[in-house]
């Protein structure tokens, strides 16, 4: 058995094709809505900042225990601390940030409106195969965390 999520979709794919399928309609068809450009890119530039910020101390959270840093990896152990204490996926959360950041900073408000196409496909792809993994690996352990901690926020 490999110890590893099956993956429908790999994360970063679940969130980028919708955004580039909406880059592709701001430029063949343009926007119904002119997104502000100043107010779109200082949100942009915020979110991004906060998006390193977020995922950089999840991913020292993970390597110091030694668990993968890529989507798709074996998890050592369940992490209940730091950004993991409010969210059970809180680098998906960064994610999809920066995919709403990205989406600004072009500025596309079709890849802003598909946003929560890539964040269900996002959960359909990635979030689903990998809860199932680690309820088989870690049981009542995982269970407890879930009960704990929110999907989301």
């Amino acid at each position: 058995m490999v110890d590893a999520p099956a993956y429908r979709i790999w994360p970063p794919v679940a969130l980028g094709v919708p955004w580039l399928v909406g880059i592709g309609m701001t430029i063949g068809i343009g926007d119904p809505i002119a997104l502000p450009a100043g107010i779109a890119r200082m949100t942009a530039v915020a979110l991004i900042v906060a998006v390193a910020a977020w995922n950089g101390w999840a991913l020292w959270l993970m390597a110091r225990h030694g668990t993968a840093l890529l989507p798709g990896g074996a998890t050592r152990t369940i992490l209940d601390s730091g950004p993991f204490g409010v969210s059970r996926n809180p680098l998906y959360l960064g994610l999809i940030a920066l995919d709403a950041a990205l989406a600004l900073l072009w500025p596309s408000f079709w890849a802003l409106a598909l946003v929560p196409v890539g964040v269900v496909a996002l959960w359909w792809g990635a979030i689903l195969p990998e809860e199932r993994y680690l309820a088989e690996k870690f049981g009542v352990e995982y269970d407890a965390y879930r009960a704990r901690v929110r999907r989301w926020l």
